[in-house]
């Protein structure tokens, strides 16, 4: 059964089985995966020092996407979320996109970490295909997916206390490391930030790691769809998104900050985790093989994450009849048959390793950076969209809002473009980008060739308000 929300907005309750602490550690752990852990490394070989500055720009844009998002699905706590928000605010087109963009943004994720767990299975298992390991992490997630709603939250928090607890011990670690200069590098501290220019690459070098950057932010916006299914939407939204800023902080820019700290920038080669290569260096060996078990609990944390979210935004779209019907079925609250689904289009990514292992990882990260920025504009867009058809009454009576309206959404909004332009830029992302278009220009073309830009009531203003069960 459905009940409105005072604006007219349905909220679904059936199935919500997320506590206050499961969304909290999805949110702790949602910008915690492969991108730090793995996607860190090349980011540092192309902007040197400066990568923390793009660190810090790229976490104060998501920072502003999420409260808009929050903003958004606190008012309206719907099915489909952002995709729904896109629907209701810039049009039937929008929503329809923006939802099958999330789903293969995904998707190609979640192919980029299942590669992570192949490359990271080798280190102990070197003569074992890397398809092995990716049949089991699609078995590990995929059960928790179809269980349940509260077994995907528990299995998401285990993993969460598990990266969490690595990164705040490397932090540690390599604290001790500098203050008792234990490290084996030739210089420690400050003066590898500085010493072969902390722009060794110059303004162009930082920029190019933009699309790294950003990589690892993705799947953030995971909060928006989880938090629909909380107990509490209202206060268990805001209060995982207000843990963004320090996150990013603790997570990416100190964290990175310490590794530059104890290893010159241009002695992190890729060839592994510099998570990893700090207790190389330091002749720990277990230390490295620890890490290592984090880094793939890292990826399979995204994994489920990445399933979860984009089952739960097609099942939103199938509800308003943007998705085939069948992806609208749910069983004990969970879209059972759509993520059956989004499992069998993940067998590509055993099919890509098998095939072509080696390169794949840079290919779908930027492909998945593509999908990821797209996402973000539009919920922006979306917000914005949504602030200019409210009254002045009705934004003083929001009982959650973005700070520093209407710069910081229109600041998140030119620095996504300047990503774009960044992709058509660099000859490495054009392919990417040109992927991303097509996907977008066929998309459009589905919306209206099947018949979906005349479903009854898709401009509907209001988020959820034309559902088919809405009363």
């Amino acid at each position: 059964m459905t009940t409105i929300h005072p604006g007219g907005a349905p909220a679904h309750t059936e199935g919500r089985g997320l506590t206050s602490r499961h969304l909290h550690f999805i949110a702790l752990g949602s910008a915690i995966g492969t991108g730090l852990f793995y996607g860190s490394a090349g980011a540092i070989q192309a902007a040197g020092p400066s990568v923390l500055l793009v660190y810090l720009l790229g976490g104060a844009v998501i920072y502003f996407v999420l409260r808009a998002l929050g903003e958004m699905a606190v008012r309206h706590p719907v099915a489909g979320s952002f995709a729904e928000y896109t629907r209701a605010h810039l049009g039937g087109a929008s929503g329809y996109l923006t939802g099958w963009m999330f789903a293969f943004e995904m998707v190609i994720v979640a192919l980029a970490d299942l590669t992570a767990i192949g490359i990271y299975m080798g280190f102990w298992f070197p003569d074992v295909s890397r398809w092995v390991w990716i049949v089991v992490a699609l078995l590990i997630v995929g059960a928790a997916n179809v269980a349940s709603t509260r077994a995907f939250g528990e299995l998401e928090f285990w993993f969460t206390l598990v990266k969490v607890g690595a990164v705040v011990a490397m932090i540690i670690a390599g604290a001790a490391v500098l203050l008792f200069g234990l490290s084996s590098a030739e210089t420690t501290g400050p003066q590898n930030l500085v010493n072969n220019g902390f722009f060794p690459h110059g303004f162009g070098g930082m920029v190019s790691s933009f699309i790294l950057v950003l990589f690892a932010f993705g799947g953030t916006e995971i909060i928006g769809v989880a938090g629909t299914e909380a107990e509490d939407p209202s206060r268990a939204i805001p209060k995982a998104i207000n843990t963004v800023p320090a996150r990013i902080l603790i997570f990416y820019v100190l964290a990175i900050l310490v590794i530059l700290m104890i290893n010159p920038w241009d002695t992190i080669t890729g060839e592994e985790s510099p998570f990893v290569q700090i207790f190389s260096a330091l002749g720990v060996n277990w230390a490295a093989a620890l890490l290592n078990v984090v880094v793939i609990t890292a990826a399979l944390s995204a994994i489920n994450a990445d399933l979860f979210g984009a089952g739960r935004v097609l099942n939103g779209l199938a509800k308003q009849r943007l998705a085939p019907a069948v992806m609208a079925k749910t069983m004990r609250g969970v879209p059972v048959m759509t993520t059956v689904i989004l499992l069998g289009v993940m067998i590509i990514g055993v099919v890509l390793n098998a095939v072509i292992p080696e390169g794949v990882f840079e290919l779908i990260a930027s492909l998945a950076t593509f999908a990821t920025i797209f996402v973000w504009l539009m919920i922006l867009l979306a917000h914005i969209a949504s602030r200019r058809r409210m009254t002045a009454e009705e934004v003083a009576r929001l009982d959650y809002r973005v700070p520093f309206w209407p710069y910081g959404q229109y600041a998140a909004v030119i620095f996504i473009l300047f990503t774009f332009g960044v992709m058509a830029w660099q000859p490495d992302f054009r392919p990417a980008l040109a992927v991303g278009v097509i996907f977008s220009i066929a998309c459009v073309g589905l919306y209206f060739a099947t018949g979906r830009a005349k479903v009854e009531g898709v401009n509907h203003p209001v988020p959820g308000g034309y559902a088919p069960d809405a009363v």
